[in-house]
């Protein structure tokens, strides 16, 4: 297992020495989608975390109006 392993490493590091923008492309290109998707759902959560924040201001703010209209009828 280590062998292997070992192999397949030299075998990176010989093709980076040869060929570096080759190596650096397939790289890019391979790491590309993963680049997508963590941008798009980053975004994602942002918006949820804003959705989230909206609604627990609108109910805060519904309970202080509710609290404020109970206050002046007891007055």
């Amino acid at each position: 297992m280590i062998d292997t392993l070992k192999g397949w490493a030299e075998y990176l590091v010989e093709w980076a020495a040869k060929d570096p923008y080759g190596f650096l492309i397939t790289v890019l290109l391979a790491l590309t989608p993963l680049f997508l998707a963590s941008a798009v759902l980053s975004w994602k959560m942002a918006k949820m975390i804003e959705a989230k924040e909206r609604d627990q201001k609108k109910k805060q703010k519904r309970q202080e109006n509710i609290a404020k209209a109970k206050r002046t009828k007891k007055d």
